[in-house]
């Protein structure tokens, strides 16, 4: 056992490029971002890709701008972190009383609040430079989303729906991806972005079914809490919302019938994820969750195929 392994928060892989890679003083800092846990940044990130997919034909191309898809990937992991950096900034007394998250840099120890806020500046300022790469209606709308993003910490102390909020905030890049291809907003967009939303209240209930106890004990409140052992009922409603909202989105924007056949395959995925979901075990609940990385992929697929053939 290293050193630093009583400090590594408990739903951190054992080793990770942070691990091998990353100089000393900078790993405390590269955890407090997530780094070493890359599936938010991909969940962050696929919304923005299906925006600019779903838009790519509005340029003359069916091919998405691969600019733009570098520009959102580059924002994606700067704002993720940023938003990992500012939720455990509020939530350091609550991480302290969690199994799961007492071994996060700021409530460990590792990273003073100071510094922490200090590196959340840094990675805001590079968000910002990706932004500003954009049109000035999607500059806009970026900033907008720091509203949200602000006060998605605050939710679960108000509301026993904070995943519905997390929705809101984190796949504001269906909406950016449009805008930063056509410079406006549509239906389609909004549709991505609702389907996407009721996407999110399925998967982080799931990950949230991780830290129920604790958070009973301690005055969180979510879904995971408020379903109980109904939650795959849930599941089946947000995930069949989500396939609705997508697939008019897809139609509206003249996708093929090619498109809404991998649509299908993204309507298995849900499935395989309901019935293979066991809620009182933390390990399967983490497996599940991390698997909507490749749930969005097909998505991206989907949208690509209705676009080429």
């Amino acid at each position: 056992m290293s050193v630093s392994d009583h400090l590594r928060p408990a739903d951190a892989p054992p080793v990770s490029w942070v691990d091998r890679f990353a100089p000393a003083f900078a790993r405390p800092y590269l955890r407090l971002a997530r780094a070493d846990r890359p599936i938010g940044i991909w969940l962050l990130l696929l919304p923005g890709w299906w925006g600019i997919a779903l838009a790519a034909p509005r340029s003359g191309s069916p091919y998405p701008d691969i600019r733009l898809l570098i520009l959102f990937a580059i924002g994606a992991a700067a704002m993720r972190g940023a938003g990992c950096t500012f939720n455990d900034i509020v939530d350091r007394d609550f991480d302290a009383k969690v199994a799961r998250t007492a071994g996060r840099p700021i409530p460990s120890g590792q990273v003073s609040v100071r510094n922490a806020v200090v590196f959340l500046i840094a990675q805001l300022v590079v968000g910002l430079i990706v932004l500003l790469q954009l049109n000035w209606f999607s500059v806009a709308l970026g900033a907008a989303s720091l509203v949200p993003i602000a006060i998605y910490p605050f939710m679960k102390r108000i509301t026993d729906w904070p995943q519905a909020w997390l929705g809101l905030t984190f796949n504001w890049g269906a909406l950016l991806g449009w805008s930063a291809v056509t410079g406006s907003l549509a239906w389609q967009p909004a549709l991505l972005y609702l389907g996407a939303i009721c996407w999110t209240l399925g998967y982080d209930t799931i990950y949230a079914h991780q830290d129920k106890e604790d958070d009973a004990i301690v005055g969180v409140r979510s879904t995971a809490l408020m379903f109980g052992e109904r939650t795959k009922i849930y599941l089946v409603m947000f995930y069949q919302a989500a396939l609705t909202a997508w697939l008019f989105g897809m139609i509206w924007a003249g996708t093929s019938f090619t498109g809404i056949g991998v649509l299908i395959l993204v309507s298995a995925h849900f499935g395989w994820q309901i019935a293979r979901l066991k809620i009182n075990d933390p390990a399967n609940c983490l497996a599940v969750f991390k698997s909507n990385r490749e749930l969005g992929l097909l998505m991206f697929a989907a949208i690509l195929a209705g676009n080429l053939f």
